[in-house]
Parts: structure tokens; C-alpha cells; sequence
């Protein structure tokens, strides 16, 4: 039995690596005989590979599209949540080639129903910048949710959700899905405003049935808006941190992701940004490498003080 499943997987590559196999060539390259390539390949029929032969002096085997993952692998939820995984590291530093091929491998023998769903994900989606990570926990983000969303933004339908602060369930036009530091971002317009929704932070109502007529994006940048308003609404800790220092000095020491920088005067600046928790932000403002001010909210001048008395600890003062 291992024999033969191991020479299924060996059979399911090849048909998978390139096009077209006669039985003679697939036969040879397995070691079996042409009989042998038979019955294989109405196992494969069985785990619902769609597997097509054509007869004839030019017949040939070719694994059809929508092929069911097998049971022993992947369940439906499993197959989406690894292809979310895969589409989210395609923003990875070093990983983006690898994680493509990946997926591209993935989507050729997901059944129809899950192929839909992820090609929707991977068309309504796009990737923050590398380098802004952060120290706090990654949030756990439902994937029928992501799912959910990337097919309303595929079909144009407006979505309904609950979503902190705000009294009564929110309307929205979604149009982009955004993988940033971890987090998953819904960039929408509601009430005809646009704004960025923590997708963690939605608690999705029942579907809606209403489609929407598109309206382009100021600047069309979806990415470059989310970091925008999530340096200034899309965090738990929001701070402004005066900076002694010119706005053009502190933007050169950081990455646009990390927050908005407003000019004072000349020797003056304020950065606005943000994390999940106060410990992440005395952490960036420390790496700043300049003279800075803060005066709220108590916490974070709570944490700075208590930053600043480990640090005296440790050099014996």
C-alpha cells in the first residue's frame, strides 16, 4: 500500500510538471508497466483528479483543473488558510519566488469551489512593505471572513459588519484587501467616506445581495493609503511624539509605514503613529536615534519612564 501510494504522488508530480504524457513515457519514468499506469491513474480518478486521456496514435494523459486535494491532506479549510498563508508571504523578503510557485502549484489541484474563493483572494489583495514588524502578537484573522470579503470585493457587493465604535452595523463598499505587519486590513468607503477596517476587529453580518458601482481611489495607491490611516486610526495605542528635529531628518530614519510626519518649524516635527501596545511604541521611538517629547497618553509616559530606569539599571546607575 505505501508502494503504491508513494508512486501515486511520484505520478501526480509528473502530470503536474509538465502538460502532456504518453503511458510509454510515464511507464518508463516509473518503473511499471503501461498496466501499471492504468490502474494508477483511475486511482487519481477516484481522489477526483480530473485526469484526461486522449486515444489514439497520439494519445496522451493531462491532469485536468480542479483537482480535490486528497482527504489525508487537506481538508477545504486547511487548503484556503495555507493559501492565505502563501499569498501573505509573497511580501516577504527572500521568500516571494518560492511562495508563488507555491501557490501557483496549489491552485492547479484545488477543486473548483476553493480555486474561485483563493484566486478572489489573490486578486483582491496586496502587500504592505517588509521591515515593519512589530512586537506585538499577530492577531488570528477568520479566513472564511478574508474569503467572504474577497469575494464581495470581486462581485462588487456591499458588506455589513459590527465594527468597534460605532453603534449600528456598518454598510460598506469593500475594494481592497491589504496583508500588512501581520494584519489584515478591508480598505472600503462608508457613508462616502473611505476607510480602513482591522479585518480582526469585524464581526460580519448576514450577506447583503446589494451590488455598488465602483468609484476610483484618490491616488488609486491602496497600500499607501491603508499605511497612512492605520498610522492614524488603525492601532489601539495612537500617539503624537514631538520630535526635536527637522521633518525632512526624521523621514529619512524612517519607513513610510511607521507613521506621518507634520512640520512644525524648522528644528521641530511631530510623528504620528502607532502599535497595538505601548511597550512596541517607546521601542520606535527609541530607535529614532533622536531628542523627543511626550507628554500623553500617561501610559506610554508610564512605559518611557520605566524603559528608562531599566536602562539606568543596566549600566549599574
Amino acid at each position: 500500500m505505501a508502494d503504491t501510494a508513494g508512486r501515486l504522488l511520484a505520478l501526480l508530480g509528473l502530470l503536474q510538471a509538465k502538460p502532456d504524457w504518453t503511458g510509454p513515457e510515464l511507464a518508463q519514468r516509473l518503473k511499471v508497466s503501461e498496466r501499471t499506469v492504468r490502474n494508477d491513474i483511475a486511482r487519481l480518478r477516484d481522489l477526483d483528479y480530473p485526469v484526461d486521456a486522449v486515444r489514439g496514435s497520439t494519445g496522451h494523459y493531462r491532469l485536468g483543473a480542479g483537482g480535490k486535494l486528497p482527504p489525508l491532506l487537506l481538508d477545504d479549510a486547511e487548503a484556503v488558510a495555507v493559501a492565505l498563508g502563501l499569498r501573505a508571504a509573497t511580501g516577504v523578503g527572500g521568500t516571494e519566488e518560492a511562495s508563488a510557485r507555491a501557490l501557483a502549484k496549489l491552485e492547479q489541484v484545488l477543486p473548483n469551489r476553493l480555486k474561485r474563493r483563493v484566486t478572489a483572494i489573490h486578486q483582491a489583495t496586496s502587500q504592505g512593505p517588509r521591515n515593519t514588524d512589530t512586537a506585538d502578537p499577530d492577531p488570528e484573522v477568520d479566513a472564511d471572513l478574508l474569503t467572504t470579503l474577497a469575494a464581495a470585493i470581486r462581485d462588487r457587493e456591499l458588506v455589513r459588519f459590527d465594527y468597534p465604535g460605532t453603534e449600528l452595523p456598518l454598510t460598506v463598499e469593500p475594494y481592497r484587501l491589504v496583508a500588512w505587519q501581520g494584519r489584515w486590513y478591508l480598505v472600503g468607503r462608508e457613508s462616502g467616506r473611505w476607510r480602513t477596517f482591522r479585518a480582526d476587529w469585524i464581526e460580519p453580518r448576514m450577506a447583503t445581495g446589494r451590488r455598488f458601482a465602483p468609484v476610483p481611489l484618490p491616488g488609486g495607491d491602496y497600500t499607501a493609503f491603508v499605511l497612512r490611516d492605520v498610522a492614524a486610526t488603525g492601532w489601539k495605542v495612537h500617539v503624537r511624539i514631538m520630535v526635536l528635529a527637522p521633518a525632512a531628518t526624521v523621514l529619512a530614519r524612517i519607513n513610510p509605514a511607521v507613521g506621518l510626519v507634520e512640520e512644525i518649524d524648522d528644528e521641530r516635527c511631530v510623528l504620528v503613529t502607532g502599535a497595538d501596545s505601548v511597550e512596541t511604541v517607546s521601542v520606535y521611538i527609541g530607535m529614532l536615534g533622536l531628542d523627543f517629547r511626550v507628554t500623553d497618553p500617561p501610559e506610554l509616559v508610564d512605559q518611557l519612564r520605566t524603559v528608562a530606569h531599566r536602562y539606568l539599571r543596566a549600566i549599574g546607575e
